[in-house]
């Protein structure tokens, strides 16, 4: 009798480009000018795989991450120690220290507290300006010069608040900074996140930190043409029902047949990040053939429309439409929502 484990085949999987990632990433820092192109790998890395990402985005040039607390810092160091920087974003608690203290990473600081709980030890820091997203950050006016004399900072950054739109934000944001950079001494300056980068060089300064786009996220027009899908979910037809006129399908009867047909049902749902918003107007695809997500998504299974696609059977798979600028239109839900909330039980599998 063998000890060996069988091996569950998955259900529903994402298909993550590894070629598009670079892409991504190559034509961000091309944008970015003079400047060079971070990356903002919080929140696993959007929820695609921090690991893999950054060894994908190591290789390809990048040198700066940004992650939001020390356990995501600690779960990349054995890749990025010596090799990279990694800058924790959310700063450094109290509690933190121990870690923090023998951590490579540096904390962002965000606040004249954590300022006078890191400057103690001597280590690098990055520092945070409030430039009026009033989110973290030191406001511009409790900066003084005598706070940082013997400091260790090599980022100075700020974040823009509005930079997806144009308006009389953006530029109120950079003249707050700009102005902070007079009083703050830093190696480096850093401003724009992705949709910022596309604002011109007046934002990029030294170092740019895009996240959401490179992972597929377009939130500027000049964006469009630039950025390609990463993470494409797909999922498997674990039954097909026909349905006859009249037939009531899944919770509330959102979808009643007006006449036969054949339906998929997919083992897919809330726990893998499709949610409700995409009850009767998600897409899945078999080739370039449209099936249409029939009634109310539900926690673990969809039903789609077979009705052009009559040769699929049980055990084919079929893609999800996750164009994010797609997927959001459709749901309802921000293109930060729709690739941080892809669920665990995905199989990830790059490509």
């Amino acid at each position: 009798m063998s000890d060996e484990v069988p091996i569950i085949p998955p259900t529903a999987k994402i298909r993550l480009d590894s070629d598009a990632l670079v892409a991504n990433w190559r034509a961000l820092d091309k944008m970015s000018g003079k400047a060079k192109a971070g990356a903002a790998v919080k929140a696993n890395a959007y929820g695609l795989g921090v690991r893999d990402v950054v060894q994908k985005l190591m290789a390809a040039g990048c040198t700066d991450f940004f992650v939001a607390n020390w356990q995501e810092a600690r779960e990349i160091e054995y890749l990025t120690a010596g090799k990279a920087s990694v800058s924790v974003l959310n700063g450094v608690r109290q509690a933190d220290l121990p870690f923090a203290l023998q951590s490579p990473a540096k904390p962002v600081i965000n606040s004249l507290e954590q300022l006078a709980r890191w400057r103690p030890t001597g280590k690098a820091c990055d520092i945070m300006i409030n430039s009026g997203m009033n989110r973290l950050g030191i406001n511009p006016e409790n900066l003084e010069a005598d706070h940082f004399v013997g400091m260790a900072i090599d980022i100075a950054m700020s974040h823009l608040a509005s930079a997806d739109e144009d308006g009389p934000q953006n530029a109120a944001q950079l003249d707050q900074y700009r102005a902070a950079l007079e009083i703050l001494p830093a190696k480096r300056n850093s401003l724009a996140n992705s949709a910022g980068i596309a604002l011109g060089s007046d934002y990029h300064f030294d170092l740019t930190r895009p996240g959401l786009s490179l992972y597929g996220g377009v939130q500027r027009p000049e964006l469009e043409a630039v950025i390609e899908q990463v993470a494409m979910p797909q999922a498997e037809i674990i039954q097909v029902r026909s349905l006859r006129a009249g037939d009531k399908l899944g919770y509330n009867a959102q979808y009643i047949a007006e006449e036969s047909h054949d339906v998929g049902i997919l083992a897919m749902g809330y726990a893998d990040g499709y949610l409700r918003g995409f009850s009767n107007s998600g897409m899945f695809a078999d080739g370039g053939i449209v099936l249409p997500v029939l009634g109310r998504v539900s926690m673990d299974l969809i039903a789609i429309d077979l009705t052009e696609a009559p040769q699929l059977k049980e055990g084919d798979w079929v893609d999800c439409e996750y164009d994010l600028g797609i997927a959001s239109s459709q749901s309802g839900l921000s293109q930060y929502e729709l690739i941080t909330g892809l669920g665990n039980r995905l199989a990830r599998q790059w490509t």
